[in-house]
C-alpha cells in the first residue's frame, strides 16, 4: 500500500467540511433573504433568533472542526512516521462514514440518540487510530 493512500480519507473529510460550510452559508443567507434573521443576530455567533434550522446548520459545521482534528493529526504523524498500512487507512475510512452519517442525520432528522450513536462510533473509531499508532511507534522505538 502506498503511504498517499492515508490522504484519500482526509480529503473526503475536508470534502465534507467544506460542503457543510456551503450549506450553512445558504441556509444562513435564505433565512436572511426571508427575513428570519438579520445580520445582527450573528454579530456574537449565534442569538437566540436564528432558526433553529439555521443554528443546526452551523453547529454541524463545527462539529466538523472540533473532534477531526485528532483525525487530520494521526493522518499526518502516521504518514510522516511510515506508518500508514491497510488497517489505518480503513480506520480511517470508517471514521469518514461515520462522521458523514453524523453529518446527515444532524442535518436532517436530527434524532439525538442515532446522531450520539454515529459520534461515539467516531469517537471509538478515532480511538482505535491513535491506538494503533500508539502501539507500532512505541514497538519500533522499543
Amino acid at each position: 500500500m502506498q503511504p498517499e493512500a492515508i490522504f484519500a480519507p482526509v480529503i473526503a473529510l475536508a470534502g465534507l467540511t467544506f460542503a457543510v460550510l456551503f450549506y450553512t452559508g445558504y441556509k444562513r443567507f435564505g433565512a436572511g433573504f426571508a427575513g428570519r434573521v438579520t445580520g445582527h443576530d450573528f454579530r456574537v455567533g449565534e442569538s437566540p433568533n436564528v432558526p433553529a434550522d439555521v443554528a443546526v446548520a452551523n453547529r454541524n459545521l463545527m462539529n466538523l472542526l472540533e473532534l477531526p482534528v485528532l483525525f487530520y493529526v494521526i493522518c499526518i504523524a502516521a504518514y510522516v512516521t511510515r506508518h500508514v498500512d491497510t488497517g489505518m487507512v480503513s480506520l480511517a475510512w470508517a471514521f469518514v462514514a461515520a462522521r458523514l452519517a453524523h453529518t446527515l442525520i444532524h442535518l436532517n432528522y436530527n434524532r439525538i440518540l442515532y446522531r450520539f450513536g454515529a459520534y461515539v462510533t467516531g469517537c471509538l473509531i478515532l480511538l482505535a487510530m491513535w491506538g494503533w499508532f500508539a502501539v507500532e511507534v512505541m514497538g519500533r522505538a522499543a
